[in-house]
């Protein structure tokens, strides 16, 4: 929504030609807005002030709402100016408009408030009735300058203390746990696929998907940040999907989050729509510990304090938030030009899981500096921290300039760094640096705990899609998996195949003494020494760490071919993995009831063997036969007893292909036996 202002005061007092005027503006409701989301018949709106195309204010989002409640005031000066005002629907990939108005405040008094109606109007749109937005409006003086300068109408103080209010405003004051537990009596409505979406202002988190079920069990948890200034509601929404893009609500309900009480978890067990069963979840609003925003000077873990909360004596109450995490922001260099003046305003995004916080902007400078410390209290010791430089682009997305990852275990506390910015995917450096310095202090015993827990699920809802490079590379890295593993394994047989006789006279004693005074503490003993030994290559530098991720760069054609092969190989592994697991359920249902007759029969001697003869016996019997049967019989070929069997199990396509040719040659032995019938009955005739 645009509502256009435009200052042209006609009073006989009006101030001299270069007063400045104060607009105080209260953005109370809209109501009766138009609808942007088909699907839920409603919006999510959210409004933008703007000065000479440049936006100065934006409101809170108001989701699922089309006659919203913002009570916002605000200021801003202005001198004979015409100011755009955009109310938008929030979206998920590009935000709707949803309208416009015109505000002419030639008639308002000095120093009084009137309350307006904004009735919206689009000329694109077919709508002849868009809601009507309400602000009550009040406009005065601004004392003159004696200089009458043309300089910013605030102070450098009054900068400053903006500033400090906007980085004060990215603070988390709690943070609100969620378990999703299950549903109940949900209706069973064919094939498809159920999830839960949470949203709790900009924060989102979607469920994983399950079939449609009566009783679907997620046993999900997560954390949102509860902010002081957001008082909206958590959304809970229940959505079902079949196929690719058909989705359907089931219903969604609201909790006030403002009302729970500290450290004590609720349950709900709410109803959704009526014949859609409950969706079962917990919530718990924890306090926070360990965010901050300082200068460089004040940072946080120069203090004893903190530093005693996670020392090992306090290791019980280290098992959530194990530790803290500074991070000060010093300055950037050579950043990339995104006006024409040759100048950029950038600011640098710090995220720490989900976590996020951020600098101010420094306008018209490619060498900004920040000297800003930021606090974040870290849950898991594996994590990395991300730091982002964007150019402020005013409403529209930040122009994105570079970023950088940092893994928390390589920090080097105090230790002033500068380091090249990288490009979006990190695959090659971008233009410029920037300087950090980085300390963290944890708790080794809480983070040793935490390693062996859930990992923190991103809240971020990502909309996947095909990419063939992202599918090349993948099986890229299956290949050289499988590459590894064969190689392994024909290893080991060559032992059997007796190609170096030292080689496989060892493993042969080895395996021998391994089985007869074999345990199961050998089994972690064993992994320990694996792990040891690759260790010890890797101090000597004989281990190869390679990290090459893709093939070499190839040809149109070649590429061509690439995805061939690769749909190739995804199609035969997906083949031989649905097959295999067909023919093992088909042994079981009795399909072939000679197979499955045959498999009752050599279970039955197996656990026979099992019940009067140990297993080490067994497996001795076993590995005796396997290294001296190619020593008795040089020309024997190898094969597997399991898999031989398996491949005379039909799978459900060869069972289907078999019913039809047996069902069509009862046709033709019914049609054969009913023109006998026939000619018989007109030869007695």
């Amino acid at each position: 929504m645009h509502i256009n202002v435009a200052d042209s005061p006609q009073d006989a007092s009006a101030p001299g030609p270069f007063q400045r005027y104060l607009l105080n503006i209260n953005l109370k409701r809209g109501t009766s807005l138009v609808i942007r989301d088909k699907r839920s018949g409603t919006s999510d709106p959210y409004v933008k002030f703007k000065l000479e195309g440049k936006q100065f204010y934006k409101s809170k989002v108001v989701y699922k709402n089309l006659n919203p409640h913002w009570n916002e005031s605000f200021s801003h000066p202005l001198r004979d100016r015409e100011h755009n005002v955009e109310v938008y629907d929030k979206n998920r990939t590009s935000d709707d408009f949803m309208g416009s108005s015109f505000i002419s405040v030639k008639d308002l008094e000095l120093n009084k408030t009137q309350e307006m109606e904004l009735h919206l109007e689009d000329p694109k749109s077919k709508e002849d009735d868009m809601g009507v937005i309400i602000v009550d409006l009040q406009w005065g003086c601004l004392k003159q300058r004696r200089w009458g300068s043309r300089r910013s109408w605030a102070t450098p103080a009054q900068r400053s203390e903006t500033q400090k209010n906007q980085l004060k405003n990215q603070m988390w004051t709690g943070v609100l746990g969620v378990t999703l537990v299950e549903g109940q009596n949900m209706p069973r409505q064919g094939h498809g696929d159920i999830y839960v979406r949470f949203r709790l202002g900009d924060q989102k988190y979607k469920s994983k998907n399950l079939c449609i079920q009566e009783n679907p069990q997620w046993r999900e948890q997560f954390d949102f940040n509860q902010f002081e200034d957001n008082q909206e509601p958590l959304q809970v929404e229940m959505c079902s999907k079949k196929g690719r893009k058909s989705e359907e609500s089931w219903g969604m309900l609201e909790v006030d989050v403002s009302r729970l009480p500290l450290n004590e978890g609720q349950f709900y067990s709410q109803m959704l729509n009526p014949g859609k069963g409950r969706v079962v979840f917990l919530i718990t609003l924890r306090s926070c510990w360990g965010v901050s925003i300082t200068d460089i000077d004040g940072a946080t873990l120069k203090k004893n304090d903190e530093k005693d909360a996670v020392s090992l004596k306090n290791s019980h109450n280290c098992m959530r938030d194990i530790g803290l995490l500074q991070v000060s922001v010093i300055k950037a260099n050579d950043l990339p030009t995104t006006d024409l003046n040759g100048k950029s305003n950038p600011l640098c995004v710090v995220e720490l899981g989900n976590c996020k916080l951020q600098t101010h902007t420094v306008y018209k400078t490619v060498n900004p500096e920040w000297s800003k410390a930021f606090t974040f209290p870290i849950k898991d010791i594996t994590e990395v921290v991300e730091l982002t430089v964007f150019d402020e682009n005013g409403d529209k997305t930040p122009n994105f300039l570079g970023k950088v990852v940092i893994p928390l275990l390589t920090v080097k506390n105090g230790q002033q760094i500068t380091l090249l910015l990288k490009k979006e995917k990190l695959g090659s450096a971008a233009k410029g640096t920037i300087t950090l310095e980085l300390e963290i202090i944890y708790n080794k015993i809480g983070a040793g705990v935490k390693c062996f827990q859930p990992k923190e699920a991103k809240l971020t809802e990502e909309n996947l899609k095909f990419n063939k490079k992202v599918l090349a590379q993948s099986i890229y890295r299956v290949r050289k998996i499988s590459t590894a593993v064969l190689s392994t394994l024909q290893y080991i047989k060559s032992c059997f195949q007796w190609e170096s006789t030292q080689r496989s006279l060892i493993a042969f004693l080895i395996f021998l003494v391994t089985v007869w005074h074999w345990e199961l503490f050998m089994l972690p003993l064993f992994l320990l020494l694996l792990i040891g030994w690759n260790y010890f290559q890797l101090t000597t530098g004989k281990a190869n760490n390679s990290q090459d991720l893709e093939p070499g760069k190839k040809g149109f054609m070649d590429k061509i071919h690439m995805v061939q092969e690769v749909v190739l190989a995804v199609q035969n592994v997906l083949g031989e993995i649905a097959n295999i697991g067909e023919r093992i359920k088909n042994i079981f249902n009795w399909s072939v009831p000679f197979l499955s007759f045959l498999a009752c029969l050599v279970l039955f001697v197996a656990a026979a063997l099992l019940y009067f003869i140990p297993l080490r016996y067994i497996v001795l019997i076993w590995g005796i036969n396997k290294f001296t049967k190619k020593l008795r019989n040089p020309y024997t070929i190898d094969h597997n007893e399991i898999l031989d069997f398996l491949k005379r199990v039909p799978s459900d396509v060869q069972k289907e292909l078999h019913l039809e040719n047996s069902s069509s040659h009862k046709k033709k032995r019914n049609k054969t036996l009913l023109r006998l019938i026939i000619s018989t009955f007109h030869y007695v005739l």
